[in-house]
């Protein structure tokens, strides 16, 4: 047995440990999507079908992330970011980071390894790179009995770098769960604002492993195909955005309410560790009402 714990806090709910179905992809329908978008005030607020649903969540949020691409995604505007410009397509963007998509309106190279855009320097002002890394996943709600999936947006900025603890950035958190025998599927993750940081970052956190209950949403969540719409950059055409026949001067992403840009890095790779012993399975509880996790605060 491990002892190392990737909890900084047990609880006193009945938990079991279930194996990852989501181990693989970790790196390393005509209905609207409903995600949880990110702010610039700090706050999460659900969106279906473009319009807010109940009460903005503030600094921070527990998810169970049921999917994700195998690969960290790209997306390249021609124009700067515009929060009052209507909503539309990427000039470009790749789902794997290899080569464009086909629906790619505007593609800037026949592969993302040889594209200007992904050469450090060619962001704004000379920073960063152009065309942007991100990652969208698919996640339920802690609390929210329906099962229903929603779409968050992991930006760039949010993606790379160390963790400190049991707090990391996206690509470190998965491997720090992976190193200790757990999944992102195995997990509720807590999403949280990182209230130093000058720009807007997320940093993630394991809280506790599943319920049986949230198991089973979770199983039934990956075995649903149209959970697959929840994690393709291509889902900005099922949300009513159009590709224009020229960039506008200042378009909006379809994706992030709050787009930024990187700073210049490179994808770190994956630190191999000595495999840890997993924990025997602990028999399944009856789960009691789980209180829902949506705030009651106003943005």
């Amino acid at each position: 047995m491990s002892n190392v714990t990737i909890f900084e806090n047990q609880t006193h709910l009945p938990t079991v440990k279930r194996e990852s179905k989501l181990a693989d992809k970790m790196s390393g329908s005509s209905t609207s999507i409903r995600r949880i978008a990110t702010t610039l005030t700090g706050t999460f607020k659900r969106i279906v079908g473009g319009e807010q649903i109940g009460k903005s969540i503030p600094q921070k949020i527990n998810v169970i992330i049921v999917d994700q691409l195998p690969k960290v995604s790209r997306t390249f505007y021609a124009g700067e970011y515009d929060a009052d410009a209507k909503p539309t397509l990427p000039d470009c963007w790749s789902n794997l980071g290899d080569k464009p998509e086909a629906a790619a309106p505007n593609k800037q190279a026949a592969s993302c390894a040889n594209c200007p855009q992904n050469v450090v320097g060619s962001g704004k002002n000379g920073k960063g790179r152009a065309c942007r890394f991100s990652r969208r996943i698919a996640v339920l709600a802690e609390g929210d009995p329906s099962g229903e999936v929603y779409q968050m947006n992991v930006p760039a900025k949010s993606l790379f770098g160390k963790g400190v603890g049991n707090v990391h950035p996206y690509e470190s958190y998965q491997n720090f769960l992976r190193s200790n025998g757990e999944g992102l599927d195995t997990v509720i993750t807590q999403v949280a604002f990182d209230t130093e940081a000058d720009s807007m970052v997320l940093n993630f956190k394991a809280i506790r492993h599943l319920t049986a209950e949230e198991g089973d949403m979770v199983d039934a969540a990956q075995a649903d195909p149209e959970t697959q719409r929840y994690i393709q950059l291509t889902v900005a055409e099922a949300s009513g955005a159009k590709a224009a026949a020229a960039p506008a001067a200042k378009p909006v992403s379809v994706f992030d309410e709050s787009e930024e840009e990187e700073e210049a890095h490179e994808e770190p790779k994956p630190v191999k560790r000595a495999a840890k012993k997993e924990e025997a399975p602990a028999p399944k509880k009856n789960l009691a009402e789980v209180v829902n996790a949506w705030g009651d605060e106003d943005d």
